[in-house]
Order: C-alpha cells, then structure tokens, then sequence
C-alpha cells in the first residue's frame, strides 16, 4: 500500500485549485504543474500515445493484449481541485491502523476530526487512514481517482497475463467548475464507453446526477441620505433578502436528501444601489427542474411588478443557465455498463451502493457528448473542506475494480451483455 501512498501524496502536494473567474483553461496555471507530471509518469510506466493538449487534456492508451474484438472502454477523473477551500501548501497525514477514536489533525487549532461527528469513519477501523492537517482539503476528490486509474494501468501492464482489450484514460482541468468536460474530444478518446472515478465511499456506483442550473439575480436601488429616505430610497439589499426569504421552505441542500431538489443560495454581494445574488438549481427530474427555473422567473416578475411604478424600469434581473442534465436518460440505454461495473465490485468483495448523485460529474456532460459515463467510488470523504480523509484500503478496491471490470469487458459476450451471473435463468 506504501506504493499507492507515496502516488497519492506526490499529486495532493502539488497546488491544482481551480478559478471560476478566470476565462481560460485551465482556468489556473497551477494545474499545468500536475499535468506535465502525469504526461511524464504515463510515459515512464508504458502507457501509449501519451498526449496533453492546449488546455491541458490528458489522454492516453493500453492497447489490448487479447486477439478478438471486445468494445474499447476509458477511465476518467480530474486534477483540478476545488476553489470552495485553499488547496494551496497540503500537508498529508497519515494515520495507521485507526483505532477509531478522535484524530487530531492540528492541535494548535483545535481542529479535530471525530467519529462522533463524521460516523463514517468507525467503518474504517483499523485502516490506513490519509487525513489533512486542517487547514487544507486534502484533495482526494480527485488525485484519489487519478491515483487508481494510473495505478491499475500499471498493475495491468506489470501482469500481461490478465487479459483486457484496449483501455483509454483521460485527466481532465476544471471539473470543480463545471468545465471539465467542455473541451474534451469524446472522438480523439475513441472509447465506447468510460467510467469516471470521481465518488465518495467504498462501493458507490452511480448513473443518475442532478438536472443542474445557475442563476445569476441582480437587483437594482436608489440611494437617498437615510434621515430623508420616506418613499425615496429603494435598498436592494433588502429586496434581495426577502427574494430569498420567498425561495421554498425545506428546499435547501441541508434539508434535502435522495432525489429531492433544492435551491443553493451561495453568494451575495450587495449594497443599497445593487445585489447580485447567485444561486444553483438542482433536481433529478427534468419536468421539475424545469418548474424550479420558472419559479425563480416568476419571483423577479413579482417583484418588478411591485416595484415598476416607483423604479420606473425592471428592478431585478435574472440570467439562468444550465449547467449539465441528468445521465440516466443517455446510460439507460446501454445498462449492460453499469451491470458490469455492478459485478467486478462482487467479485473483488466491494458491496455496490447504486445511488442517485446528488451533484455532477464529467462523465453526465460526456454522457451527453456521446460516452456513456457511469461514475465509480474513488474513496475519499468530506470533500471541499478541511476534513477531508480517505482510506488507503478504498483506494486499493478501487484500484482492483478498474482492473476486474477491464477483465469482465474482455470475457463478456456483448450479444447478451450482462456479466453470466447477473443474466436471468
């Protein structure tokens, strides 16, 4: 397991945060750092056709070693980290043998990261567990997905006699601001089908994500000095609080699980004359996602009606923009992916959890692009924040599901696709 450690820490140290201001991509030069280290790592452990473009895509190749024809699958996952918390000067600890008690990751701070808290932790005891020092994310979310694809490559490619037809993989920037699949070329893959490696906990197989939106909402003010302001002064921050105040009760990401949806309020910046608030729309069924960005149409008319005769022109502004759509409708049709994904977890002893995610990957704007892209776990949890872990065990099962479900691609009879012990008696 020292093996995959040293992998891991050696990407998690290297500063990849993404910038959702920037208009390049990568949206920050610092991810062109690990992105020339894993070029040069592909290279050195035989992978093929080693490439990395203008925009910092990473894919590769490893060829087929078998003599017929099986379909040509891909494994994905991105370098970028999230700009929500500091990914800057990452200092990895690791905890061995967890006894499952409290784990201090920074003492001076007071920063402790307790089972009493984060429950998930007891079913790791006893594990090596990668932590942060609490003031960093640590990162897994996705140098843990990178670590398992580029080290089952080599496992694959250290043991020619497990059979397996060609395999792609792809690194992609800026997923952590919805960019990560904009530029990448599903043609130049050339893959039928992928797996992102991009979940959480141990046995996580998901093929339906959120229908996803964001919305922009600028409200307009008048300022007038305060002690003369009677049927003057218009303070937008206000309007802007009691827009907010009118969003449905019970619909927030605190409240919601499963497929319920939600609206995010998650920045505001005001102050008498303007407030721009920005808000994401989230929901698993398209029909009520549709309704979700009405909603927000029909509240700003509400308050441009209410404010038209005194303001004199529109008050509030709202720009919505889809984000990605839900992968269900474009994986359904290829279910056989998802049932193989399903067994090579049985058989390397990983319990699937197949469940709705309640976000996006890469792989639901590919799904849409023309690769089907189920998403796998990659182990870590408490991603985007200083308490942020993953187990090194749940990296090596990830590790031995990308490798199991290469095997089943090459021994799967594709006329009747679901692997033999899953196909009805």
């Amino acid at each position: 397991m020292q093996h995959i450690i040293d992998r891991f820490v050696s990407y998690v140290t290297v500063d990849t945060e993404s910038d959702p201001n920037s208009e390049t991509t990568p949206s920050s030069a610092k991810q062109w750092d690990l992105a020339h280290k894993l070029v040069e790592e592909l290279q050195q452990i035989g992978l093929q056709d080693v490439t990395i473009d203008d925009k910092a895509y990473i894919m590769a190749t490893l060829p087929s070693n078998i003599d017929k024809k099986v379909p040509t699958i891909g494994f994905i996952a991105h370098f970028d980290t999230t700009p929500d918390f500091t990914g800057a000067n990452v200092k990895p600890q690791i905890v061995r043998n967890y006894d499952g008690k409290d784990i201090v990751l920074n003492e001076a701070q007071n920063i402790v990261l307790s089972p009493k808290y984060f429950k998930d932790l007891l079913q790791y005891k006893g594990q090596t567990l990668i932590t942060t020092d609490g003031t960093t994310l640590l990162g897994a979310d996705d140098k843990a997905g990178i670590t398992e694809i580029v080290t089952a490559m080599e496992f694959l490619i250290q043991n020619p006699e497990i059979q397996h037809g060609t395999i792609k993989i792809g690194f992609t920037p800026d997923e952590e601001i919805g960019r990560g699949a904009h530029h990448f070329d599903v043609e130049k893959f050339g893959a039928d089908w992928a797996y992102t490696m991009d979940g959480s906990q141990v046995g996580e197989l998901e093929y339906e994500n959120f229908n996803a939106a964001g919305a922009k909402i600028t409200f307009k003010g008048k300022s007038v000095h305060p002690g003369y302001a009677k049927g003057k002064m218009i303070n937008s921050m206000l309007i802007a609080n009691d827009f907010i105040s009118d969003l449905p009760k019970g619909e927030t990401p605190q409240e919601t699980r499963g497929y319920e949806g939600f609206f995010h309020v998650h920045h505001l910046k005001g102050s008498i004359e303007e407030t721009v608030l920005e808000l994401i729309i989230r929901d698993h069924s398209k029909k009520k996602f549709e309704k979700r960005k009405e909603l927000i149409e029909k509240m700003v008319q509400k308050i441009n009606k209410k404010f038209a005769k005194q303001f004199g022109e529109p008050i509030a502004k709202a720009e919505i923009k889809d984000q990605y759509y839900n992968m269900k409708e474009k994986v359904l049709p290829v279910k056989h992916i998802v049932d193989i994904a399903e067994e090579a977890m049985k058989q390397v002893g990983v319990k699937p959890i197949i469940k709705p995610i309640r976000g996006g990957t890469d792989g639901c704007q590919l799904s849409y692009k023309g690769l089907p892209c189920p998403n796998i776990f990659a182990g870590g949890h408490n991603f985007h924040g200083k308490y942020e872990y993953v187990p090194v065990e749940s990296m090596q099962k990830a590790i031995d599901v990308i490798v199991k479900i290469a095997q089943l691609t090459s021994s799967t009879d594709f006329e009747n696709p679901a692997p033999k012990s899953r196909r009805k008696r």
